[in-house]
């Protein structure tokens, strides 16, 4: 519900939930909103095949826990919207891609479990997981950062300048080698946080990928894009790589007392 405050009120949500819980409607009088749920004679694609035609920009799918309503996430990821937000009670982010994958098989949507993961791993972008500690304590354990591992023709042809029988073969089992590494133990992505919670703070680990910065870059106003620029140089730009503190508000342990301000 808070993450719509940052969302630009020029986009349009529309919602899908199995049961009504976000109330968006009434918490942001002023934003146009559209929230749909299936019902024993309208079936949730149905509503998301309406949706994709009311000019949305951002799908919400309150919370992907049934095999069809995973189904319901990837689609509107891959056509009907700038972007998604779901909620998940994976624990870890391969748990996340399993799961996810493991519901788009059992739905049908797809058979092979190659295809159904790569799928997955196309339309995470961020993942961020929240915990509640056994005080009752409820803060963002880490921001992880998914990066589809893109194909590269690794193939060579250097069995043409062999001059023997025996190097040619040599050559041909090097792409063979290659081609059933590729078929049998394919790497479709990797993963890395960008922010943890640490002992009382949050520290920044790992730059976000050129890709994603781009794209956020481009869906965000002048004003915007100057800020997050600064932000970058600040943490990632002669210093990439390297662990930064970041001094923030909303840690348990200042939750419900005097504030800083987030730098």
């Amino acid at each position: 519900m808070a993450m719509i405050e940052n969302i630009y009120e020029t986009m349009n949500l529309r919602i899908t939930e199995t049961a009504f819980e976000l109330h968006l409607r009434k918490i942001y009088p002023t934003r146009n909103i559209l929230s749909m749920r299936e019902t024993e004679t309208i079936s949730g694609q149905e509503c998301l095949d309406v949706q994709k035609k009311t000019d949305g920009s951002v799908n919400i799918i309150g919370e992907v826990a049934t095999d069809p309503v995973a189904s319901w996430m990837i689609q509107s990821a891959q056509v009907a919207s700038k972007f998604t937000l779901f909620t998940h009670h994976a624990k870890t982010f391969p748990d996340l891609v399993t799961a996810l994958r493991n519901s788009m098989l059992r739905a049908g949507v797809f058979r092979n479990e190659k295809t159904a993961e790569e799928q997955v791993v196309q339309v995470l972008n961020f993942d961020i997981h929240l915990v509640k500690d056994f005080r009752g304590r409820r803060y963002i354990e880490r921001v992880t950062e998914c990066i589809p591992v893109q194909e590269k023709n690794e193939y060579t042809y250097d069995h043409r300048n062999e001059t023997t029988l025996e190097g040619k073969f040599d050559k041909f089992f090097d792409n063979a080698t290659q081609y059933f590494t590729k078929t049998t133990d394919k790497q479709l992505y990797t993963y890395r946080n960008i922010l943890e919670y640490v002992d009382g703070e949050y520290v920044i680990t790992n730059p976000i990928s050129d890709e994603n910065i781009k794209a956020m870059r481009n869906n965000m106003d002048e004003s915007d894009v100057e800020d997050f620029d600064r932000f970058i140089e600040r943490n990632w730009g002669s210093k990439a790589g390297k662990k930064q503190t970041v001094q923030v508000s909303a840690t348990p342990e200042t939750r419900g007392r005097g504030r800083k301000k987030t730098q």
